[in-house]
């Protein structure tokens, strides 16, 4: 019986490690489900998800640990299922804007209010390409629950974005 783990891997970038990680999960005959993996503040953070023979889930971990001894901060959990199955509605949400503290916060203290999981995230900041302005860039995948009226979280979105003076985009995608 294989078993599902969700894992975190972060410390100094260099070459070479995503094939460090990947050789050890094949050698304990495991499989790369999905993975997510940048270079962030200097630092390599991945965060990926492998399937593991219950047998070799616990030589996997050591090897792993043997790995990121002194340099690589490793955690490692047994993941559950996909909330996919909760949602009523799953959407992605982008909002682009003259960068500002605040922003993330007002964008999830609005999914919060409406019980809305925010599922996947992703944010940016670059030069604008005329003026030079520092813009923001986020992008986030949610879950919405029955209770959730989707009009109604379009509506509170457009009104912060209104107030933050950024673009908004709402996209409904079909589950």
């Amino acid at each position: 019986m294989n078993t599902p783990l969700v894992m975190t891997v972060i410390g100094p970038d260099r070459p070479g490690l995503v094939d460090s990680v990947a050789s050890l999960v094949e050698e304990h005959g495991g499989n790369w489900l999905e993975s997510r993996m940048c270079h962030l503040g200097g630092q390599f953070a991945g965060l990926l998800q492998v399937e593991i023979p219950e047998a070799k889930r616990e030589a996997l971990q050591a090897s792993l640990m043997d790995l990121g001894a002194g340099t690589l901060e490793i955690v490692i959990h047994e993941s559950g299922l996909d909330s996919d199955d909760k949602c009523a509605e799953v959407a992605i949400v982008e909002i682009v804007g003259q960068d500002r503290p605040g922003i993330v916060r007002h964008i999830s203290h609005a999914f919060v209010s409406k019980e809305v999981n925010v599922e996947e995230l992703s944010t940016t900041r670059y030069s604008a390409p005329m003026s030079g302005e520092t813009l923001f860039e986020a992008r986030a995948r949610v879950c919405l629950p029955g209770s959730c009226d989707p009009d109604t979280l379009r509506e509170e979105l457009e009104s912060i974005a209104a107030d933050l003076q950024v673009d908004f985009s709402y996209e409904a995608v079909p589950t």
